[in-house]
């Protein structure tokens, strides 16, 4: 019953080591465990079976195997507890791995951190290394985290959860201390602007828009942005009239400004790509160069009706600070761009946007715990933070608000911890909606 109310299992006992940790060869007598080494899971009846295999391995040695045993209900795998942790210390963890039979990869691997005090309590919340990399068969999984206070030991949890035929094998496990990162600083710049007469040309819209970017940013910062359709609104000309190839003589305008500042611009156009005319945002790089390029996915009736051709995917872009995603106007409506983002790596969504539902922008910055600066010709031109606080607006015409974020700033909730980390491994990608009347092969 005791075990049953802890909701644990353990086989055999585990003794600790200190960090840092680095271990890369596993080797267990038959039918026991390595040194240092226990198996966990809540019950036993959802137990995985778990072993030391010595067919797949980064090197001559065996790794720490977990299988699914045919059980749809199998949680659990491997639990090391390491001492020797000081408060508020930053560390890298890493580790390897390689599996067939997963289901949904990002949530069927689970690594952990679980931190402790020195009198065994919990200290802090769990922390779930998300980022991965490939290296042949295998897979790098890491992080680099911060202990938190009155921390003294954790346990590295590595584990296989609810699949069934899978097996996983876990190789070159380290936990290693490493400076403080420090801020990660990036200075936002968002316009409010709208020309207040009509210019008759897109050209001519953008001039205007650049004069206006020119009066109201005059400090350093490190990106632009600028709202929905700068070469179409108020020029009496329809989209189609005003598209351009990109890159056109109105992104060479846009590139003219980001040398000139130094900056990355950030602003949405009407593009023509052969027969189609898209509704498209811009990335111009800080040497003016067009760096990518985001098609607004979700068309509303509107510019269904005018002929706007919706795209097709969700790019994430690397610069020079971090990873940016891009959504467009009544994309913010939907839950599914902003998402896609975020599980891409994007840590700021910069939003170019006529006018929207705030409630519905607001929320994109906290159900996926990152940064949101938006342009708009209605709606508020503001920054947001990861829990969806108002860092800057801009209130007035000709106004930008700008804010300088720090992106190595953990967002962390008291008693859920880093909601960020937990939405990555948390989310469940592998369920699929159904709608009324429609049959299971998508007919």
């Amino acid at each position: 019953m005791r075990i049953l109310l802890m909701c644990i299992f353990w086989a055999g006992l585990m003794t600790a080591a200190d960090a840092p940790f680095a271990q890369s060869k596993f080797e267990a007598p038959l039918g026991g465990l390595p040194e240092g080494w226990r198996t966990w899971a809540a019950r036993s009846e959802i137990a995985p079976r778990t072993f030391v295999d010595y067919r797949y391995s980064r090197g001559d040695h065996g790794s720490l195997a977990i299988s699914g045993d045919n059980n749809p209900a199998e949680y659990g795998g491997w639990e090391r507890k390491l001492t020797g942790i000081k408060e508020n210390q930053w560390y890298r963890f890493a580790a390897y791995y390689r599996a067939t039979g997963l289901r949904y990869e990002p949530r069927d691997v689970i690594a952990r951190l679980s931190w402790e005090t020195a009198d065994g309590k919990r200290a802090g919340r769990p922390d779930y290394p998300y980022a991965i990399s490939r290296d042949g068969a295998w897979t790098r999984l890491s992080m680099d985290v911060q202990a938190p206070e009155n921390a003294a030991a954790v346990t590295i949890q590595l584990y296989l959860q609810n699949a069934p035929k899978a097996t996983l094998w876990w190789d070159d496990i380290s936990l290693q201390p490493i400076p403080d990162p420090g801020p990660r600083y990036v200075t936002i710049a968002s316009l409010n602007y709208r020309p207040r007469k009509k210019t008759g040309s897109g050209i001519a819209n953008i001039r205007c828009f650049i004069e206006a970017a020119e009066k109201a940013v005059s400090g350093k910062v490190d990106v632009i942005l600028f709202p929905e359709a700068t070469s179409a609104v108020d020029t009496g000309l329809s989209y189609a009239e005003v598209a351009e190839l990109v890159p056109g003589p109105i992104t060479a305008l846009y590139g003219e400004l980001a040398r000139r500042k130094n900056a990355y611009i950030i602003a949405g156009i009407d593009e023509r790509d052969g027969r189609a005319v898209y509704n498209t945002a811009m990335l111009i790089d800080r040497q003016g160069k067009v760096a990518g390029k985001y098609r607004k996915v979700y068309i509303p009736r509107e510019e269904i009706e005018v002929g706007i051709t919706p795209g097709n995917e969700y790019p994430v872009f690397s610069t020079d600070f971090g990873r940016i995603g891009i959504m467009i106007c009544w994309d913010s409506e939907y839950p599914e761009p902003a998402r896609a983002l975020a599980l891409g790596g994007a840590e700021i969504i910069f939003l170019p946007i006529w006018d929207g539902d705030q409630t519905l922008v607001k929320a994109r910055a906290i159900e996926n715990h990152v940064f949101l600066a938006a342009s708009s010709y209605g709606s508020p031109t503001q920054i947001l933070d990861p829990g969806g606080e108002q860092l800057a607006v801009a209130s007035k015409l000709g106004d930008a608000a700008i804010a300088t974020i720090d992106l190595n700033r953990r967002y962390k909730d008291p008693w859920l911890g880093d909601m960020r980390a937990r939405m990555m491994k948390e989310y469940r990608g592998d369920v699929q909606i159904r709608r009324p009347g429609y049959e299971k092969d998508g007919r």
